[in-house]
């Protein structure tokens, strides 16, 4: 009896073979055995306008004053935005800033604090 190998997604040990891959019936993870990069491809890399490498629950700093769509208000140079989470899309950081409520902002107009 052989063993294949756990899901790199789920860490689940009831994966099967189908064909060629492996398929993980948890979580409908599809993979090829011996390619390790599947993780790092999940993954996207989000970086500020420095280049430093954001991650969930950062707090990062406007560096651009930013018209705010459908209002007549500008997010200010310098404003402080704590705890923001990162998705996926164009506009790739979701926040709430004081006194402007949930928006969504693209990192190459934030650096890291």
């Amino acid at each position: 009896m052989s063993t294949l190998p756990s899901c790199p997604k789920c860490t689940s040990a009831y994966t099967y073979e189908d064909g060629n891959h492996l398929v993980c019936p948890e979580c409908a993870h599809e993979w090829v055995p011996g390619s390790e990069s599947d993780s790092q491809e999940d993954q996207k890399v989000v970086k500020d306008a420095n280049g430093n490498v954001l991650n969930d629950g950062d707090t990062v700093t406007i560096i651009k004053d930013l018209k705010v769509k459908g209002s007549s208000s500008v997010l200010k140079i310098g404003t402080r935005v704590k705890n923001i989470r990162l998705v996926e899309g164009d506009h790739d950081i979701d926040c709430k800033i004081d006194g402007f409520g949930a928006m969504k902002l693209k990192s190459e107009f934030v650096k890291k604090v």
